[in-house]
């Protein structure tokens, strides 16, 4: 089975297209993620989003916003302008959640729940057990 979870910055706009055979939605960003070690260089991975993921990735996600992305992890030859192959790695999602949001909002402060009341424990003589 492939499953692959990463947590990366978007660094490039979504872009959106559409297949020519049946106008299936297709989106392409780029994400960056921190190297193996602390003194490693920053990674970058292509994602791929299709149908209705991909029009939620254009329409959601832009530059700055950290992501969990989960997906499929695969291996594309391509062809280079100076005449060899190369193999890039890249990630097929499938569910995509805000971390977050380049803009400085945290999605978990846009929907916390109430703080709850405060309750006196002073008396507990009252309490049946």
């Amino acid at each position: 089975m492939n499953s692959f979870v990463l947590m990366a910055t978007v660094i490039r706009e979504p872009e959106l297209r559409f297949t020519k055979e049946n106008q299936t939605p297709v989106c392409e960003f780029l994400v960056e993620f921190p190297g193996m070690r602390d003194d490693s260089p920053k990674e970058s991975l292509k994602v791929v989003g299709w149908g209705n993921l991909a029009n939620t990735i254009k329409e959601t996600y832009h530059p700055g916003d950290r992501l969990i992305i989960e997906g499929r992890l695969g291996m594309n030859m391509i062809e280079r302008q100076e005449g060899f192959k190369e193999k890039r790695a890249e990630l097929t999602a499938s569910r995509i959640s805000l971390v977050d949001s380049g803009n400085g909002i945290n999605p978990g402060e846009l929907s916390s729940p109430p703080e709850p009341e405060a309750v006196d424990l002073s008396n507990t003589d009252d309490i049946p057990f």
